[in-house]
């Protein structure tokens, strides 16, 4: 049984009240606090390529490079906020930290412990203070298992409690996200989706973990839902001691909820700043096209938009050949050529692509520290 969440919990489901759950930060996590230790994840030149393959002999012909050299901290009981439109990269960079998809290469650090060299059965250990509250809260619980199997579920692997003592238990972590204790017995089709995300919550929170990653928790509820779960999630952070990563597209969301802001485009964190210089002084352009969208709930508010030309550049250059070579037939460019002179076209043209796109975006330099906790990359 884990003493540091469960010690002094003998409580049943009917004498909850005068009851101190000790649900909050254990002694050392309270000094790594007060004490301003380093940060409890460091996440140093991280990569995540997934190989591209063709043909018959599904021969590798390039990568798509999901996560390109990303590299940021997280500090104790702080939220970090990771936006960027669809597809940039976000997503694989929560998953890839708690190892639920492999790296390529780099380095990240739990509580000075490398994640990525750690065995399966330390991995197994560490995923008790690392969790994850995934984007879809219909698709990310079991149609059927009954709530009580899915909240106690970790419990039930790291050995944690069983029987009467489990049901304890999710019953105090169901009311913590304001559900009832008899909520435990129902599935998930019985719940609405903000009831689900709370299901959802409560089963990240059963392990009592440190750092838990939130992929998009509330971009597919409403608006009235999804102020509710930011504001239990606050509640729960000032109460246990949580740190997040916040993923998310929803700049106003990010703006109210999170600590330290990062932007990423195509793979790569293009700026990373303090939350309130980062709106006050955006320096990258693509920061700036991205706040420049945001809708402001004031109509006669005007402000500048700042528009991004042409499509989003895709991380394959392979498929970027194709594409160009497809777009100058249908144009009149080039005649309809043979295979052969396909390729030979293909090759010159990659030629092309490639120093185009390792200039704007594969090659951009490196983040660049130009105030106090502010920083950015100076070109695209």
């Amino acid at each position: 049984m884990d003493e540091r969440i469960w010690e002094g919990e003998s409580a049943t489901i009917d004498r909850w009240e005068g009851v101190n759950y000790n649900w909050g930060m254990n002694a050392s996590n309270e000094a790594n606090v007060s004490n301003g230790d380093g940060p409890l994840l460091e996440v140093k030149n991280l990569k995540t390529y997934f190989p591209v393959k063709r043909g018959l002999m599904r021969k590798h012909v390039g990568n798509v490079k999901a996560v390109d050299d990303v590299s940021f901290t997280v500090g104790h009981q702080e939220t970090v906020g990771l936006v960027g439109e669809s597809g940039c990269g976000k997503s694989t960079v929560g998953r890839t930290i708690l190892r639920l998809i492999p790296a390529t290469s780099g380095r990240v650090r739990f509580e000075g412990e490398d994640v990525l060299a750690a065995s399966r059965g330390r991995m197994k250990q560490m995923r008790r203070e690392m969790q994850m509250i995934f984007q879809d809260p219909v698709g990310s619980l079991n149609p059927r298992m009954t709530i009580r199997r899915i909240i106690g579920e970790p419990m039930q692997v790291h050995k944690v409690a069983s029987g009467s003592e489990l049901d304890d238990r999710i019953a105090v972590l169901l009311e913590k996200c304001g559900m009832l204790p008899e909520h435990m017995y129902r599935y998930p089709h019985e719940f609405s989706g903000g009831q689900r995300q709370r299901i959802g919550i409560a089963r990240a929170l059963a392990l009592n973990p440190k750092f838990i990653v939130c992929d998009e928790p509330v971009s597919a509820l409403d608006v009235s839902v999804q102020s509710q779960i930011l504001n239990l999630l606050a509640d729960l952070q000032e109460e246990f001691g949580l740190s997040y990563l916040f993923i998310a597209h929803n700049l106003a969301v990010v703006e109210h909820f999170c600590d330290r802001i990062a932007v990423m485009y195509l793979g790569r964190i293009v700026e990373m700043a303090e939350r309130e210089t980062l709106y006050r002084n955006p320096l990258h352009p693509y920061t700036k096209a991205l706040l420049s969208a945001a809708p402001s709930p004031d109509p006669r508010r005007k402000k500048q938009r700042i528009m991004l030309l042409g499509d989003v550049p895709s991380p394959i250059s392979y498929f970027e050949d194709e594409k160009r070579l497809a777009a100058e037939i249908a144009a009149g460019k080039i005649d309809e050529m043979s295979e052969e002179e396909k390729a030979e076209r293909a090759a010159e043209a990659r030629d092309d692509i490639e120093v185009v796109t390792r200039k704007r975006l594969l090659d951009r330099p490196p983040l660049v520290e130009v105030e106090d906790g502010h920083y950015v990359s100076k070109h695209v």
